[in-house]
């Protein structure tokens, strides 16, 4: 049976590997549509390559300069949020791979659940900013939501076997580049050397909140929304070699381990495999290779974001949304050299200070104040 798959944020890195997943089972999917960001050249490849039917750009002027690009094809282009939106929730797909990066992600999301769709999900803004909302739509609609960041598949793979006497979810956590760095040096880091992780090919933005420990606090927060744990059955554990990918402690005092290479693509195979295992050439793991397998503590103090996370998600409301749009205009603004790298959690921490939460937000309210503590940061960065 061919499975008919969209994928939104195919340009990027995860939207990448989805289509080298792709390429491996070229007779198990369809690919009926794409939406891609600013590199038109490489939508514009994929378009050639793939002939879905639909594509989509988000900014209006790149989408124009598409349409001319594909003239000689029988494909609808289509742009802005509401072409994702459309997207999201065309008849014909069946499984929509959400990789497109930022908050951006939610109002697809929640289109793709309210049509009933499995969804493919590696934009973790989108149950941070609106988890409530979009799994209770997925209850409602009968949605399927599949985890692809590594670490929310190495738990969603632990629970197939055991989802009784949960003790706790362990997130695993790589440190990032500045693991064991000081206030002062972290001072005077550059982009250039926040975007060089030691064990993973990501996105810009991504990359940057795994050296500032953001990634995994938003993580947490996805992890309350996909597995209905409370925060405090939530551990983020530091792991350097990026082998346990998450684990599952349960209260006789076993642990459930999820082990691999970090390749992105496994985790993006299992989600469009699901609930099917599909063997594949990707490299395995080779345990006579290994020479050790270490843990520590985060270091809260010198990375103040994964506590903020924390804080954002106990407080919830609006508060998780505020944390996840202030973050996204500090990495941009960092990544601008507009600000130092000790900035961004400065200036994730005062925003939060100045919201006024709203308890049970709805759709207006989270997009309200994401807004806002979009203007905020803006504000207190200058």
């Amino acid at each position: 049976m061919i499975k008919k798959v969209a994928i939104l944020g195919s340009t990027g890195s995860i939207g990448q590997q989805t289509l080298e997943v792709i390429d491996l089972f070229s007779e198990k999917f369809q690919v009926l549509a794409l939406a891609g960001g600013r590199n038109i050249e490489l939508l514009e490849e994929q378009t050639r390559k793939y002939r879905p039917g639909i594509v989509a750009v988000m900014d209006p002027e790149r989408a124009r300069e598409l349409r001319l690009r594909l003239g000689d094809l029988p494909v609808k282009v289509l742009e802005g949020l509401e072409g994702l939106c459309e997207i999201a929730r065309l008849s014909q797909v069946e499984i929509v791979v959400m990789a497109v990066s930022g908050v951006v992600g939610l109002l697809p999301t929640l289109e793709a659940v309210n049509a009933g769709k499995t969804v493919a999900l590696a934009n973790k803004e989108t149950l941070v900013a609106g988890g409530s909302l979009v799994m209770r739509a997925a209850r409602e609609k009968g949605a399927i939501i599949l985890p692809v960041d590594s670490e929310h598949s190495a738990i969603f793979q632990c629970l197939l076997r055991d989802r009784e006497g949960i003790s706790s979810l362990l997130l695993t956590a790589s440190g990032g580049p500045f693991r064991g760095y000081t206030k002062e040096q972290l001072r005077r880091v550059t982009p250039r050397e926040a975007l060089r992780h030691p064990n993973w090919e990501m996105g810009r933005k991504i990359t940057i909140d795994s050296a500032t420990l953001m990634n995994k606090g938003l993580e947490v927060i996805e992890a309350r929304w996909l597995f209905d744990v409370d925060y405090d059955k939530i551990q983020v554990v530091v792991h350097p070699q990026s082998i346990i990918h998450s684990m599952v402690s349960y209260i006789d005092g076993s642990v459930i381990a999820y082990m691999s290479v970090p390749d992105m693509r496994i985790p993006i195979q299992y989600a469009l495999s699901w609930p099917e295992r599909w063997n594949n050439n990707w490299p395995k793991l080779d345990f006579f290779a290994l020479r050790e397998i270490t843990f520590e503590e985060p270091n809260v103090k010198n990375f103040p974001c994964l506590d903020l996370a924390y804080q954002a998600g106990r407080i919830g409301g609006t508060m998780p949304a505020v944390l996840n749009a202030a973050n996204e205009v500090a990495v941009k603004l960092f990544l601008q050299n507009k600000i130092g790298f000790l900035e961004i959690p400065r200036l994730i921490e005062e925003t939060m200070g100045h919201h006024q939460v709203i308890s049970n937000p709805d759709l207006g309210d989270i997009l309200e104040s994401d807004q806002e503590a979009r203007q905020r940061v803006k504000a207190l960065a200058k």
